[in-house]
């Protein structure tokens, strides 16, 4: 089965069009990287003035980019009736994969590959540690993510992977330690982070996530979250006054903080709970837990 056919051999759109916009950002880093050495020594190129150093950046970010990805797709396809939807979440999870060891091979690169000097700044610094420790993660749900390993691991499988929400909790820590004053798009993976983890809580506690009113209910929780989770860090974590910061999300002048933007999210998924009805019904799925295990 290739990535772009279904588990009957069949072209899909879906996983076609999922795969190229998995591929993308790589791509664009290429041609940026690409761009650089066409410049005049010094120039700053595509990529800035430290090439490495940004692409360092732009893996990791688009690392926790997909693995939110992967993680909205269990409550998406149940919030807009999209069974078929489920295919794509292994592509996604193992993309983020990629792109987490991308971004610790760019780090030992722009270390000259010292590995020892890498393996010690890990250690030393926790905001290190914490990243290699859910990269770590992230390999052994990959390395078990094969129909193979599905059936030798049985019911221990679904334990596993539920380690997901740490990995996404960890690397959500490390996206604000090394974000350090900036930490606008770390809030923003931390607050749609939260909003997923409601979408769950609310799931498990058996809460119809095909309702608007629960789904609204989640995006105002997850958005209030999310502006306390800026005034906590700012207070913490730096100089700037967190008051001032709280301010900020009620004024629109400038930018649209974070916060807005979870809370948006989340009323656009009630929208399309509210409207599933007027969209008629997806095509079935493979029905049961094991089925959709093996679909994933």
């Amino acid at each position: 089965m290739t990535p772009w056919t279904d588990r009957a051999g069949r072209f899909s759109l879906l996983k076609a069009a999922v795969l190229a916009g998995l591929c993308l950002p790589a791509l664009l880093l290429a041609l940026s990287a690409a761009q650089g050495t066409l410049v005049p020594a010094g120039s700053p190129g595509l990529l800035g003035a430290r090439p490495i150093t940004e692409a360092i950046h732009e893996t990791g970010d688009w690392a926790i980019r997909f693995l939110l990805l992967s993680l909205a797709v269990t409550p998406l396809r149940r919030i807009a009736n999209w069974p078929k939807l489920i295919m794509v979440r292994r592509m996604i999870g193992l993309a983020a994969l990629f792109y987490a060891l991308g971004h610790l091979f760019l780090y030992t690169w722009d270390l000259k590959f010292d590995v020892l000097k890498a393996a010690l700044e890990i250690v030393q610094r926790f905001y290190l540690t914490i990243g290699f420790v859910a990269l770590l993660g992230l390999v052994a749900l990959g390395s078990t993510s094969t129909d193979a390993a599905i059936r030798r691991l049985g019911r221990n499988w679904g334990r596993l992977h539920r380690i997901v929400y740490a990995i996404g909790l960890l690397g959500a820590f490390h996206f604000f330690m090394q974000s350090k004053a900036d930490v606008y798009e770390a809030t923003l993976m931390a607050g749609l982070f939260a909003l997923l983890m409601l979408y769950r809580v609310a799931h498990w506690r058996g809460f119809d996530l095909s309702s608007p009113l629960v789904l609204a209910g989640a995006a105002i929780i997850a958005g209030l979250a999310t502006a306390g989770v800026e005034y906590a860090w700012y207070g913490l974590a730096t100089g700037i006054p967190p008051g001032r910061v709280l301010a900020a999300n009620l004024q629109f002048a400038f930018s649209i903080r974070p916060a807005w933007w979870v809370l948006a999210v989340g009323v656009a998924a009630a929208c399309v709970a509210w409207a599933r009805p007027y969209l008629g019904n997806r095509d079935s799925a493979p029905r049961g837990r094991r089925a959709e295990r093996a679909a994933a």
